[in-house]
């Protein structure tokens, strides 16, 4: 059995979960809507990540109800990951209740309740594939909690130990078998019962498993498939009206004229709302505000950042780069040891500024009233949305109302409350509730973009071609610096370099350095793993670079340098394995390799490319082997390997945002191209068995995909690929 451990966690943090494991705050009885008694468990987190005495508790809330349903209250947003399904699937393992009985429901804004406790985020945040990560234990001991009260109710009423009775589908039974209690009829007397002490609160064993390491088919997606899901653009109320936006083409304009008495005489039209960066045609449906936004023959004011361009940007990135950063790792004497080397090899790598362009464009429905705002979204950030409404209007958070929706894909997007902050400016001047919804062109050109990068690596050779230097200077703008400023410190963006400071890797003299160049004109943000989104293309491009400079197969050349890395070593050797590493390939076809540790989980990925006479690629077959610690559900991980390296793939063969005249060149699906469904290739994921606890998927593939690719142009046609995207080499 796996115990409480509380020597695991820092002294305070134990401490103060074993003084907040109280009877009152484990187990409660309170009245349901369904007209009896609903049991609810609230358990404070056992995370590290918890901090000092200042840090807010985390609990995660489980109601049972007199009909046995189980409602889990979900304090990260479903947005295509599968994160439901497996979280359920953590709190019904250790209730002992199907996964069929399970229903869940979104969280509201509280970080004291709902903070994701992972180090890096602390609040009620969805990313960093840090779901399950953050909520593989606090979910599981919930559900162990609120069982072993039920079951101590049990024990009396059916005179037996509580230690002899045996709990199946949420039926307690006794020793025989032939007596039972479901769950629904324990509730009024389980909360008299004394809670259990802390050294009492066993979590199952892998071996123990009936639901967690199983593939389960998520439980949202019937609803998806009919249509009965209802995303933040679906909402619906009672006087609603929808605005369509016009937001300045480019970054710090404003509207200069707007013919409102034109946009006004457009059957439909109620109002035209006019703010500092944007304009909105407020009508009675979607097609009235769209014809009343032509009408209104926007003119703007472009302001300071007109002539902003992609090849000024590229080259500010270029010569900032040139420059020593702030150090995020320095170990060893790189600059003796490269000086001395027998061989030198130095590289640049490019990779350009990308949109989200997630199949939901920005949408967000607002009733702002005198004193309070009601707001339905899809976010990734509830209560740092809250906390920006309530700023803005100059209220009170408790008077900022969220309701989250599930989000028809985030990828990062909807970690910026930048859209619901623009939709609250314009339902200020609306009298009722108003929809805010961004058309295609608007959603692409005025994302908040993935950081354009202009990294340098070089490396030291020994006579066997073996590494013995290694310098990678990222060159990018600071997202962390924007974003969270308070964890940007000494001029080192932490994200940045995530995939570069500590690549899986045996590298002696190792010199990692960060130079932060902002861009003029344009914002940048998260997406989808930026740090290792970018690093592992730079770090496994130039790792096979060294293996073909020192003549050897680039699998042999990494099974050297990861020795020390067992885990790492083993995703290799399966991918290659099954991907037939070694096999001849036909002429103007080849394959490439890519390690990575990223979110917590080991991935190596093989690809199969062609490459015809006119340098065109075909990606036609990827085979993905990871090790994502022990395996909640293979299903969903296979879902998010398939989602992952397809999204990654667009990235990396046409997937690029540039400016001229301040403006974003691309609008729409025509100009930036997502891949085809004829195009995908055939995706192989195989699941290195691991009891570590679990790791996170969601941008694992996205980051991993693009060198394995350009790898395999290599072998295929001899062709390096150092600038993405792929197709404007």
């Amino acid at each position: 059995m796996i115990e409480l451990d509380a020597e695991r966690l820092p002294g305070p943090v134990a401490r103060r979960y074993l003084a907040q494991l109280s009877r009152r705050s484990l187990l409660k009885v309170g009245a349901s809507a369904l007209g009896g008694l609903a049991l609810t468990v609230a358990l404070p987190s056992l995370s590290e990540a918890a901090g000092e005495e200042s840090a807010p508790a985390l609990n995660a809330f489980v109601r049972i109800e007199p009909d046995g349903r189980v409602h889990l209250t979900i304090p990260s947003v479903e947005m295509g990951q599968g994160i439901y399904t497996a979280m359920s699937m953590l709190l019904a393992e250790e209730l002992e209740v199907g996964l069929d009985s399970v229903t869940v429901e979104h969280a509201p804004p509280n970080d004291a309740l709902y903070a994701n406790p992972i180090p890096i985020l602390r609040q009620q945040t969805t990313g960093a594939s840090a779901s399950i990560r953050g909520f593989w234990r606090p979910l599981r001991l919930a559900g162990a909690a609120a069982r072993l009260m039920l079951v101590a109710a049990a024990a009396k009423q059916l005179n037996v130990a509580a230690s002899a009775c045996s709990v199946r589908n949420g039926v307690v039974f006794d020793p025989s078998g032939t007596k039972s209690l479901p769950y629904r009829d324990l509730l009024r007397s389980a909360a008299s019962e004394k809670p259990p002490a802390p050294d009492q609160i066993k979590l199952k064993s892998p071996e123990q498993f009936k639901l967690i390491g199983t593939s389960s088919k998520r439980i949202e997606a019937s609803d998806k498939v009919s249509g009965r899901t209802r995303f933040g653009i679906d909402v619906i109320l009672p006087g609603l009206k929808v605005a369509a936006l016009a937001i300045s083409p480019v970054m710090g304009g404003r509207p200069k004229d707007v013919n409102k008495d034109a946009a006004l005489a457009t059957k439909g039209v109620r109002e035209v709302v006019t703010i500092d960066r944007a304009v909105a045609i407020v009508a009675d449906h979607m097609g009235a505000a769209k014809k009343g936004l032509a009408a209104a023959a926007i003119a703007w004011d472009d302001g300071p950042h007109a002539s902003v361009d992609s090849r000024m940007l590229v080259e500010q990135l270029k010569r900032a780069s040139e420059s020593p950063g702030a150090v995020a790792r320095n170990e060893g004497h790189f600059e003796a040891a490269f000086a001395g080397a027998a061989r030198r090899i130095e590289m640049t790598y490019e990779l350009p500024f990308l949109a989200h362009a997630a199949m939901e464009p920005m949408n967000c429905t607002v009733h702002v009233r005198k004193d309070s705002c009601e707001i339905w979204v899809g976010t990734q950030i509830p209560t740092v949305s809250q906390a920006a409404v309530a700023a803005l209007l100059g209220i009170s958070q408790d008077a900022v109302v969220i309701h989250n929706q599930y989000i028809g894909g985030g990828f990062g997007r909807r970690l910026e409350p930048d859209g619901t902050l623009l939709a609250v400016e314009i339902g200020k001047q609306v009298d009722g509730p108003v929809k805010v919804i961004w058309s295609r062109e608007e959603d692409i050109q005025h994302d908040i973009f993935r950081p354009y990068y202009y990294d340098r690596i070089s490396a030291g050779l020994d006579v066997a071609g073996q590494p013995v230097a290694w310098h990678h200077r990222v060159c990018g703008s600071s997202i962390i610096a924007r974003a969270v400023p308070a964890l940007f410190k000494d001029g080192l963006d932490f994200d940045a370099v995530e995939g570069a400071a500590e690549p899986p890797y045996a590298l002696p003299n190792i010199l990692v350095d960060y130079v932060r160049a902002e861009p003029p004109g344009v914002t940048t943000g998260f997406w989808r793993g930026v740090g290792p989104a970018h690093n592992v293309f730079v770090v496994e491009s130039f790792v096979d670079e060294l293996a073909a400079a020192a003549d050897k197969d680039p699998v042999d050349y990494r099974r050297t340098l990861l020795g020390h890395n067992p885990r790492a070593l083993a995703v290799l050797n399966l991918a290659a394995e099954k991907a037939g590493w070694g096999k001849p390939m036909p002429a103007g076809k080849g394959r490439g390799i890519a390690v990575q540790f990223a979110f917590g989980s080991y991935m190596s990925l093989v690809a199969d490319v062609a490459v015809d006479d006119k340098g065109t690629v075909k990606v036609e077959r990827i085979v993905c082997a990871v090790d994502c610690g022990l395996p909640v559900n293979p299903l969903m991980i296979d879902a998010q390997v398939q989602s992952g390296t397809i999204f990654g793939l667009t990235a990396a063969l046409r997937g690029a945002i540039t400016f001229k005249d301040g403006r974003v060149e691309q609008s729409n699906f025509d100009s930036y191209l997502p891949m085809r469904i004829e195009e995908i290739p055939r995706i192989e994921t195989y699941i290195v068995p691991s009891t570590a606890e679990p790791g996170g998927l969601g941008e694992a593939a996205t980051a991993i995909v693009a060198p394995a690719v350009t790898n395999a142009i290599f072998a295929a046609s001899g062709r390096r690929v150092s600038r993405l995207p792929i197709e404007a080499t």
